[in-house]
């Protein structure tokens, strides 16, 4: 048979023939209760920190990544202009780059 602690506070369990034993001898019952302290709980504290740091440190990769895939458009852009010469429809030519003047 299983046994489930119920979720709470429960008062100590002292075992019947402990408790019997006291009554008739008139000793006291000592109970000693393991007390977790006052302190700060550290990981209710600590998760939340590490999630915002995870998401402080993913933005700003994603912020990263964003500016190498536009850097490398533009260059791309820049590259494939100057490869491609001047552009003229009807009478009108536009050049898309400049030659460098080395």
């Amino acid at each position: 048979m299983d046994h489930h602690t119920p979720p709470g506070n429960i008062a100590p369990h002292i075992p019947a023939a402990d408790w019997q034993r006291a009554q008739a001898t008139g000793q006291p019952v000592v109970i000693v209760v393991n007390d977790t302290g006052t302190g700060i709980p550290w990981q209710r504290l600590l998760v939340p920190f590490a999630i915002a740091g995870a998401v402080v440190a993913g933005g700003w990769g994603l912020v990263a990544c964003l500016c190498l895939l536009l850097d490398a458009a533009a260059h791309t852009a820049t590259v494939i202009a100057g490869a491609a010469g001047p552009i003229g429809i009807g009478g009108i030519t536009l050049k898309l780059a400049r030659a460098k003047h080395t």
